[in-house]
């Protein structure tokens, strides 16, 4: 019995062909990328471009993720309803971890570029200000027992970092300037077409990995309250 709820649960969150489509569909991505792609020109070393693929939908979902979780975080202020909560934190996890493959991604690429992984470039700094910022929100969350009192003071830091969030990811990297791309994907010299295309095909990716990794999380942490 417990095997068959196991398994009405997982195919809830996402039928069986649709995590074969996934795989098939971020399989032809990876392959896409290391393959079908030229060597873009305008880089210091022109393969590096292909890691961009996958860095700009990362650093695009860690965006979307924070935004998800403050209006959860908000929703649980208006309503006071538990579930808001636990998606509030499943989507700011998400959010982090997001967060960080594009921080490692982006470490990667400058490793390539600039041949040093860490140069402290101003956009460098912000996304590590980011993660402190949400790594402190799972410090208060987890340093406060009453779960009430919790779920209200985590939405309303949530919030303030929501605010601070645009700041750090849009303004100050553009105030400042800095070694990394700012025109890369608006420009006409920028990416070419396939590049675009594939891209898009990574982004719906990892659009399709947080749907799917929200909605199991949410089930299993709304379950273990439950009991």
């Amino acid at each position: 019995m417990g095997r068959l709820d196991s398994k009405t649960k997982s195919s809830s969150v996402m039928p069986m062909p649709l995590k074969l489509l996934w795989v098939l569909w971020t399989a032809a991505v990876i392959l896409a990328a290391v393959f079908y792609l030229p060597p873009a020109y305008g880089f210091a070393v022109p393969e590096s471009a292909r890691i961009v693929i996958f860095h700009v939908p990362c650093a695009m979902l860690a965006v979307v993720g924070y935004i998800i979780s403050t209006v959860y975080a908000v929703c649980y202020l208006i309503k006071g309803r538990p579930d808001q909560d636990i998606k509030s934190f499943v989507s700011a996890r998400l959010g982090l971890l997001f967060t960080v493959l594009a921080t490692l991604s982006g470490m990667i690429f400058a490793k390539i570029e600039w041949g040093t992984a860490w140069n402290w470039d101003p956009r460098e700094t912000t996304i590590l200000m980011l993660l402190v910022v949400y790594g402190a929100y799972f410090a208060l969350r987890s340093a406060i027992n009453n779960s009430t009192v919790r779920a209200k003071v985590s939405a309303v830091y949530n919030i303030l970092a929501c605010l601070v969030m645009p700041y750090l990811v849009f303004v100050l990297p553009r105030i400042l300037g800095g070694l990394h791309p700012t025109q890369t994907l608006s420009s006409n010299s920028g990416l070419s077409i396939e590049y675009r295309v594939v891209m898009a095909a990574s982004a719906i990716a990892m659009i399709w990995l947080y749907i799917w990794i929200f909605r199991a999380s949410v089930n299993r942490l709304a379950g273990s309250r439950k009991k």
